[in-house]
């Protein structure tokens, strides 16, 4: 579990794979990065209070980093990744385990429940869940069992990622998409299991979330110029539709019809907020966040890599 500034989520993670009924034995091993809140007092409670939870350093850190700093610090078969944003719901590593032997998979994953603790986060859970929001991926809207391009989170073979490098520790974010990409190449199968969910919180301001998908979007320019043949079509769709809305509304004065692009889209965001929100609450702050989501990504994507390869801020937590 790769951690930096989690006062807030580390226990409720923590505690979640500790109550896990296993049949086997497992560790669990949290790579500290430089936090600037209380992450690493409590960490060294839990690592008292639980002689299974061990920590590792990752003093950059980045997820790819902290990631690999773990893995190298373990030695079981299986590879689980958890983070701190993440609670695992009672016998998730057992089925993840069970999926893995199965269908002879080098990465199995389930679905991204998105939950809130906030009326915010609430409202960016349900934004998060809607196809329009992220583009319809089965680990976050749901669908049928088999291979896929990535899951959220992952439980891994060991020997199937440590023979393609482990995590790029010079991808800081979009790392997972990236590893399934070279872990495909290699002729391994990603596989997508419905019946695996785990609980994971949204950010909780809209500042916070821009900035996430920013770097989202950031980051997966980067994968894109390392893998160009990896490209979707969902993700050329929010920067193809930001520069047409820019180039729309600078047209329209001698245009007006351009207008209409820049419509149709508030149009869609309308009908998708009054679809997901369900509630006079969410929707007005799905007319914000789903708008916010798209732009902050599209702008990350073409702006390309920040000059600034760290993780957030605690402030972006």
């Amino acid at each position: 579990m790769p951690v930096l500034n989690e006062e807030r989520h580390l226990q409720r993670a923590v505690d979640s794979v500790l109550a896990q009924h296993f049949p086997g034995s497992f560790d669990v091993c949290l790579a500290l990065g430089p936090s600037i809140d209380n992450t690493d007092q409590i960490a060294a409670h839990i690592t008292q209070a639980d002689p299974r939870v061990r920590t590792v350093a990752n003093p950059t850190g980045g997820r790819s980093s902290g990631l690999n700093a773990a893995i190298r610090a373990t030695t079981g078969r299986v590879i689980v990744r958890v983070d701190a944003h993440c609670e695992l719901p009672p016998g998730y590593i057992t089925r993840a385990v069970e999926t893995l032997l199965r269908t002879e998979a080098v990465n199995v994953g389930g679905v991204q429940r998105a939950v809130g603790h906030t009326p915010f986060e609430q409202a960016s859970a349900r934004a998060l869940a809607s196809p329009f929001g992220m583009g319809g991926a089965r680990y976050r809207t749901g669908g049928t069992e088999g291979p896929v391009d990535t899951v959220f989170l992952g439980a891994f073979e060991r020997s199937a990622i440590e023979s393609v490098g482990l995590f790029d520790e010079t991808v800081v974010g979009n790392e997972d998409y990236e590893l399934n990409i070279r872990l495909r190449a290699a002729g391994g199968t990603v596989w997508f299991d419905p019946q695996l969910s785990a609980d994971y919180t949204p950010r909780a301001s809209l500042r916070t979330l821009a900035r996430q998908f920013f770097l989202y979007g950031a980051w997966k320019r980067s994968v894109v110029r390392k893998h160009p043949g990896a490209t979707k079509l969902r993700q050329a769709a929010p920067p193809l539709a930001l520069l047409a809305i820019v180039a729309s509304i600078v047209v329209s004065p001698w245009l007006p019809v351009a207008l209409v692009v820049p419509g149709a889209y508030a149009l869609a965001v309308v009908v998708a907020s009054l679809l997901a929100g369900r509630h006079p609450a969410h929707i007005a702050r799905l007319l914000v966040i789903f708008p916010t989501m798209h732009g902050a990504w599209a702008w990350g994507f073409l702006r390309g890599e920040p000059r600034c390869s760290s993780e957030p801020s605690r402030a972006d937590r």
